[in-house]
């Protein structure tokens, strides 16, 4: 596929998945072979889309009004690379952390691989200190 088709695909999915919560998004980009490292903490593997429609449905308990901004999108032969912002609301046990009911903003940079108009490999890293720190600082009442 041509780069900027890989871009948009990659739009689409932060559009349509993580700002606009359709989750059928996640077997319409991904591949069912695909490979996805780094989202959790510690840092794990995740296969298919079933597996990443568990991870997503995780993320949504615990935190609500997800809005993912991109900050920059760029596409290189088969690869996306994306820095984005999300911000949401703490609403649900996170690692432990009781709902906090504050909103966070976390960052992070994310390369997916693209083969055939669908998702076949991703790397995800993202400020999960920021965000553990903003949890812990807020659940303890400070600003």
């Amino acid at each position: 596929m041509p780069v900027e088709e890989n871009v948009t695909l990659m739009r689409r999915w932060y559009n349509d998945l993580w700002n606009e919560d359709r989750v059928q998004t996640i077997h319409d980009l991904m591949d069912k072979n695909a490979v996805v490292i780094g989202p959790g903490n510690p840092p794990s593997e995740i296969r298919g889309p079933a597996e990443f429609e568990r991870f997503y449905h995780e993320i949504r308990k615990a935190f609500a009004k997800q809005r993912f901004h991109i900050e920059d999108i760029f596409g290189v032969e088969d690869k996306v690379v994306t820095r984005w912002c999300d911000e949401a609301v703490h609403v649900g046990d996170f690692q432990g952390i009781p709902a906090t009911n504050r909103t966070v903003r976390v960052s992070g940079i994310s390369i997916v691989e693209c083969e055939n108009g669908k998702i076949v490999r991703g790397w995800d890293h993202w400020d999960q200190l920021g965000l553990i720190h903003q949890l812990t600082m807020r659940a303890a009442g400070a600003d």
